[in-house]
């Protein structure tokens, strides 16, 4: 049962990001600078160790915000991918930061810019690559400007071995009814990466049952206040992923001051799944 669980986890850069430092402001923008800036300090650790140390804990997949990448040149994104495969570890997502397929005015070039990332997902050994459906309102008129890039991307995956994903995040997707009906229009060429946090309370139980049993993909993120970690918020979500059929993998998002050591909020969550799951049958029984 351990091999299973562990199995269904992964870890995003983002949830370490105050131990890696630097990142890199690649962007659609040539106004935007890709040098190296220290927003969250100066790190302690390399992106390159980061497979060892998630195998030291028990999780064997691993999520990469494209900013945390320190070069793009293809030794380096060789070495990133020797030092997956030496630690077994799965890159399950590229995640590509930047880009507005909804904006009227540069979502063509946004996208195109997109596309350049899949060759490097590709390269990186990675199953996915989520990006941004869209950051302006969510009127007709964006969403279908959205949906027709998408589609676009999505051909542009084709042959790759990479699938392209959106995840129900920013404007343009602030409920279930905006989401599901992006991914009808899309006819299943792009992916859906359920995120736990990005809707508020309480529309976002609801709003959850409703897409995730569309989610190949769960960024699980937990909230935390002044005693930490909101328990009855993070199980109510997962019982919301439970109720819509969700069965994929969990992305542990911890992105809070509550512990100085990002590891310790990581690792919390991870225990917290864990007891969900090794309770799901007793559940199904009641």
């Amino acid at each position: 049962m351990q091999v299973l669980q562990n199995g269904r986890f992964a870890v995003s850069t983002w949830s370490l990001h105050r131990m890696l430092g630097a990142v890199h402001a690649y962007s659609p923008d040539p106004d935007k600078s890709v040098a190296a800036k220290e927003p969250y300090g100066p790190g302690a650790a390399a992106l390159i160790d980061v497979p060892a140390a998630l195998v030291a804990r028990g999780v064997n997949r691993l999520e990469v915000c494209s900013f945390h990448l320190p070069s793009l040149d293809a030794a380096y994104i060789s070495e990133l991918r020797d030092a997956m495969a030496a630690s077994n570890v799965l890159f399950q997502t590229l995640l590509v930061e930047d880009g507005d397929p909804s904006h009227s005015e540069t979502a063509e070039r946004d996208v195109e810019w997109m596309a350049k990332w899949i060759d490097i997902a590709a390269a990186l050994g990675a199953q996915r690559m989520r990006v941004i459906a869209g950051k302006q309102k969510p009127t007709e008129e964006n969403l279908t400007r959205a949906a027709r890039h998408l589609n676009w991307l999505a051909g542009k995956a084709e042959g790759s071995g990479v699938r392209v994903v959106v995840e129900n995040w920013f404007d343009l997707l602030p409920s279930p009814v905006e989401m599901n009906w992006l991914l009808d229009r899309l006819d299943g060429k792009v992916g859906l990466n359920g995120d736990l946090g990005n809707w508020a309370a309480p529309a976002k139980y609801q709003g959850l049952a409703d897409i995730m049993g569309r989610a190949e993909i769960c960024h699980a993120k937990a909230d935390y206040g002044v005693a930490g970690l909101d328990a009855e918020d993070y199980r109510t979500c997962l019982e919301m992923c439970e109720k819509a059929g969700y069965d994929g993998p969990f992305t542990l998002i911890y992105d809070s001051p509550f512990f100085p050591d990002e590891w310790d909020g990581i690792l919390l969550q991870k225990a917290f799944i864990e007891d969900f799951l090794r309770e799901a049958p007793a559940r199904r029984t009641a």
